[in-house]
């Protein structure tokens, strides 16, 4: 594997194939670098694209006697990124004891128990179906097949596979009672 040293030799020398190996391999390097300094995603995101600008031009520049590429690299990255905090100006921020009040959307502790109840409930009473008709219920409602191409699959009628569909789930519904 060549290294990114050499790498920046040839993107000095306008080598794409190069610069783009160089992205692959450093890119989430330096986000997390810009991510560090940078609390806001989008602005860490802009100087990543601005660092890799700047690779492309002053790839020349680079110069292995004084150190690694990939220490050039993070150092270009976290001075970008400096620089763009400091030019953002002061940060209007919240007093901490305010966090209390914004809801929070991810479900708690009690939603996670309930779900994995229900879950384990459901494949319970799935488990008790013909295996052809809890294939079906698989199908139509956790991979969202329509009855129509249910019926092309198993070369059956569309009446048949509603009907079947129809007693499986009324058998869910007495196990799931």
């Amino acid at each position: 594997m060549e290294s990114i040293d050499a790498m920046l030799m040839r993107v000095a020398e306008g080598d794409r194939a190069a610069f783009e190996l160089i992205y692959h391999r450093t890119s989430a390097k330096l986000f997390g670098v810009c991510l560090r300094v940078l609390p806001v995603r989008q602005e860490a995101e802009e100087v990543l694209q601005e660092i890799y600008l700047t690779v492309w031009r002053r790839a020349g520049s680079f110069d292995p006697a004084r150190g690694g590429a990939m220490t050039w690299l993070i150092t270009l990255a976290r001075n970008r990124a400096v620089d763009r905090l400091r030019s953002g100006g002061r940060r209007v921020s919240a007093p901490i004891e305010l966090a209390d009040a914004i809801p929070d959307p991810a479900p708690d502790a009690e939603a996670h128990v309930i779900a994995a109840d229900d879950t384990g409930r459901l494949a319970h009473c799935l488990g008790r179906l013909d295996a052809g008709d809890a294939g079906l219920i698989r199908t139509a409602f956790f991979e969202g097949a329509s009855y129509a191409e249910l019926a092309e699959r198993c070369a059956r009628p569309l009446g048949t596979i509603k009907s079947r569909i129809r007693r499986a789930l009324l058998s869910l519904r007495t196990c799931l009672a």
